[in-house]
């Protein structure tokens, strides 16, 4: 009896369930539901994408969130609660069954799913397809709470002679900050651009990506120092930290090792113990030595250049003349120099043997150095050439400092000469991260990375981004041509350069003037601006005299003026002949063998081209150089057949030919008329090859 009594009472529970679920579906509270959900999704899918285009702040995203899930039960509520009928909405337990028309309300409410359904498919292929998102910019990235920017200290010494003293003590604290593996630090380079104590820190800390902000000051007089630091939370102005130092000169490095551990503290970055020693690190006992060494560190502000980098390789030596054991100096001297040297920069002054023994001393004094590791890396990479070398090196000192800007970057620009190009972008934009506001790292990433990738539109983001802090960047405005010049726009490239005057230009963008003109086959102009350029001294040039007088040859020769152009070539070859194996970014054993073609050298053409091509093996980024010019002599000396397979082969490769520079280059004029060639100069698709993955 007493069975049969629960059975029925869980019969009768059960009924009441099914009525209950019944009603839930005739009053449309399912479809209700799942109406507001899909409608809703897509309001938040497109807030999150179209409001920060207006600057709206994530705490307003975050509401519009709240309020779309808080909205949910009111409406699941309302629709239980009452019913659209045809005189209005009523309370559903005063509408007759027979005149309720909730079958009817259900199947609009199903039109509604499926219609926003059906635009929810087609916002989410329109923003994979159509508008794919591109890499974020530094300062839209994620703030950590552990990023810091140090801004420029103000110099209030009397002597304002002294303003590369507080730069140094700046740039000093900054240095020890980033050997601190749990902080993000941004470099002077980006900083630089900012007041000592500005009054717009929020605005400042979002353009630089960080939470937090370092101001101080500095007052030098004789060999007593005054130093004021503070430690700010920008969003909020909340001094996190500060404190004032009186010092002596030779007790400054313990002050900047202070600073730094507190400063980690009040982020709360534990340290290792090597980052410990290595934050209190005193890496010289020598006050003039130290200046020497400040001076050339506050060059950094001067702009990116080969006189500022001359400046600085002064300031290193004697900073090592007056302290021979100064190992941070032998380490910045080895990679200034270095740097000179792969551009051919005063090759009597920046030797190898110069950079070998900066190089070697470094290493003799302390080995474990990261800024010896970058040295190392360095130096194998600019003048031994040894890229895997030079990459383990520079592995090492970015494993040691996951916040040094240069290691990351130099990692980079090793890893593309190895022919990783995925890797190198991943190091280099990195690197970019920590330097926001380095114009002189965007055009590396667009205009020497993306560009050789043939990813043109990618190139000219990074290079505009570029030009947006320095308007006047030559190299920015110089790769920006290019890369409509290889893509056959050459009326986009013109516009690029503007309207100059050949008796100042920049060498740089009177090299890219006078390529244009050659690419347009207005060859008056180019022998006019080409002869305007040569005109200088060889100082004044850049490296690029080789360069520019190939092309016062291509044009004097397209000209008519043969025997004007077998000079020019023969005067070219004579110049650098004694450099013919001396491999740098100036391509002298490259233009040499042209050189050579064009004077009518033929063997030795063909023979140089050949050793350029050996010269450049290892270099994903001038081999294919190499090998477009060894096609070129050996049509230009009679033998044009053979080099049609490898046209094709760089067409396709990382910084090889385009179609549209075997349409308008007159270096490839020897293979004008042969069909296998033209096909090829009209393919485009073969110019573009698959992007690299993101």
């Amino acid at each position: 009896m007493i069975v049969a009594s629960g059975a029925a009472r869980r019969g009768l529970r059960g009924e009441r369930v099914r009525s209950f679920l019944g009603e839930l579906k005739r009053r449309n509270v399912y479809r209700a539901g799942a109406a507001y959900a899909v409608v809703g999704w897509l309001v938040v899918q497109i807030a999150t994408q179209v409001l920060p285009l207006f600057d709206v702040s994530p705490l307003a995203l975050r509401v519009i969130v709240l309020v779309i899930v808080a909205g949910f039960p009111i409406v699941l509520t309302l629709s239980w609660v009452y019913e659209v009928t045809p005189e209005g909405i009523v309370r559903t337990g005063n509408v007759e069954p027979s005149e309720s028309i909730t079958h009817e309300t259900g199947r609009r409410l199903n039109v509604v799913i499926i219609g926003v359904l059906a635009i929810t498919v087609l916002f989410l292929v329109a923003q994979r397809y159509l508008f794919p998102q591109r890499a974020a910019a530094p300062n839209a990235a994620a703030v950590a709470d552990k990023s810091i920017a140090v801004l420029p200290f103000e110099n209030l010494s009397e002597d304002k002679t002294n303003a590369f003293f507080a730069q140094g003590i700046q740039d000093e604290i900054l240095t020890r900050l980033a050997k601190i593996g749990a902080l993000k630090v941004i470099s002077r380079t980006s900083t630089q651009h900012y007041a000592s104590s500005p009054d717009d820190l929020p605005e400042i800390a979002r353009q630089l990506g960080v939470a937090n902000i370092l101001e101080g000051s500095v007052q030098k007089a004789g060999d007593a120092v005054h130093i004021n630091v503070q430690l700010i939370r920008a969003a909020t102005d909340e001094h996190l930290w500060a404190e004032v130092y009186n010092r002596k000169l030779n007790d400054i490095f313990s002050v900047e090792g202070e600073v730094a551990g507190a400063i980690a503290d009040a982020l709360n970055a534990k340290l290792s113990g090597a980052e410990k020693a290595a934050v209190t690190d005193k890496p010289t006992q020598n006050i003039a030595a130290l200046e020497a060494y400040m001076r050339g560190r506050a060059l950094d502000d001067s702009g990116y250049g080969y006189a500022v980098a001359r400046k600085q390789a002064d300031a290193y030596e004697e900073a090592v003349r007056l302290d021979p054991a100064f190992a941070s100096a032998w380490a910045q001297l080895s990679m200034l120099s270095g740097y000179l040297y792969f551009n051919g920069v005063d090759p009597a002054r920046f030797t190898a043997e110069s950079i070998k023994r900066a190089t070697d001393m470094a290493v003799q004094l302390a080995p474990e150095l990261p800024e010896t590791q970058m040295a190392q890396g360095s130096y194998q990479y600019r003048v031994l050439r040894d890229y895997d070398g030079a990459a383990k090196a520079l592995e090492a000192a970015v494993k040691e400092r996951p916040n040094n800007k240069f290691a990351l970057q130099v990692l980079g620009l090793v890893e593309r000469r190895q022919g990783h190009w995925d890797r190198a972008l991943v190091h280099l934009e990195q690197a970019a991260s920590l330097d926001p506001r380095n114009a002189g790292l965007m055009v590396v990433i667009g205009g020497e990375t993306y560009l050789n990738l043939r990813r043109y539109d990618d190139a000219r983001q990074w290079l505009d981004r570029a030009l947006a802090l320095e308007p006047h960047d030559v190299m920015a405005k110089f790769y920006k041509a290019n890369s409509y010049m290889v893509e056959g726009r050459l009326d986009a490239a013109e516009q690029t350069l503007g309207p100059v005057s050949m008796a100042d230009i920049d060498p740089t963008l009177g090299l890219a003037h006078v390529t244009l003109r050659v690419l347009q086959r207005r060859d008056d102009d180019a022998i006019a601006e080409a002869k305007a350029l040569l005109a200088r001294p060889d100082d004044a040039l850049e490296g690029w005299r080789t360069r520019i007088a190939v092309l016062l040859g291509l044009a004097e020769r397209r000209a008519g003026r043969a025997d004007a152009s077998r000079q020019t070539f023969a005067e070219a070859a004579a110049h650098v002949e004694s450099l013919k194996d001396h491999v740098d970014d100036t391509l002298v054993p490259i233009d040499l063998a042209f050189a050579y073609a064009g004077a009518g050298r033929n063997a030795d053409a063909r023979k140089q081209a050949a050793r350029a091509v050996e010269l450049y093996s290892n270099d994903a980024i001038f081999r294919p150089w190499a090998e477009q010019t060894q096609i070129q002599v050996a049509a230009m000396t009679g033998d044009r057949d053979s080099g049609i397979p490898g046209i094709e082969l760089l067409l396709k490769e990382p910084g090889g030919v385009t179609p549209a520079a075997l349409r308008l280059d007159p270096s490839w004029d020897a293979f004008r008329g042969d069909p296998r060639f033209e096909k090829l100069a009209a393919a485009d698709t073969l110019s573009r090859p698959p992007a690299a993955p993101q």
